[in-house]
């Protein structure tokens, strides 16, 4: 699948790409400078759970420091 999507990348001009994990293949990386690609076995995927890095937190109320701003 990696090599497969550098080809196509490179036939897009992108040239300077590095692939990483291939070997193992759990997680291999295709790194095209603008363009980042993950990809996982399920298993691993859901063992590293990224989308959660990719949340955007709750946000909760500043607490209350006694400084009041003028309206």
């Amino acid at each position: 699948m990696a090599d497969k999507l550098k080809e196509r990348l490179s036939a897009r001009g992108y040239k300077h790409m590095r692939i990483e994990g291939a070997v193992q293949g759990d997680w291999v990386v295709l790194d095209a400078g603008d363009i980042v690609v993950h990809l996982f076995r399920p298993e691993v995927r859901e063992f590293y759970n990224i989308e959660k890095m990719w949340t955007m937190p709750h946000s909760s109320p500043a607490p209350h420091d006694g400084i009041h701003s003028a309206t």
